[in-house]
């Protein structure tokens, strides 16, 4: 079984971003993800890149779920996250580059609607961490 997971948006594609808008999706080359909250998740997303903290990164290669390839991300921090979070230490994050599909039965898919899709397998990884702030539902 499938879940469509929409984690939560913590932020945003920063200023140091190279991305080309003229294709939809939009294509990453390099990633800034710019930091407006963040209410402890393990995974956020903001259209079109999803990342993650160190230590899901780990457990996802340690389980060799199939479908995600992980990369460098520039984290910055918004004015307004530093007014609403001083003091706050950022875990490390890194891209997590979807690249799966249903015919390898991959555990990290993207939707034709370009939502996130897991495997039970993803699932049962990522309900181990932090996730008080994603939207699950099963697809049918």
């Amino acid at each position: 079984m499938y879940r469509i997971i929409e984690p939560e948006v913590a932020g945003g594609i920063g200023e140091e971003t190279v991305i080309n808008t003229k294709v939809h999706p939009p294509i990453v080359a390099k990633l800034n993800y710019k930091f407006a909250g963040w209410l402890g998740d393990d995974i956020l997303e903001s259209f079109p890149c999803y990342i993650v903290t160190e230590r899901l990164k780990r457990e996802i290669e340690f389980r060799n779920l199939k479908g995600v390839g992980f990369d460098d991300v520039l984290i910055s921090k918004s004015g307004e996250f530093d007014d609403f979070y001083p003091n706050t230490n950022l875990p490390k994050f890194y891209w997590a580059k979807i690249n799966g599909a249903f015919e390898n039965n991959d555990d990290f898919i993207l939707g034709n609607d370009y939502r996130l899709i897991i495997s039970d397998m993803a699932y049962e990884t990522l309900i181990l961490f932090n996730l008080n702030h994603a939207s699950l539902e099963e697809m049918e």
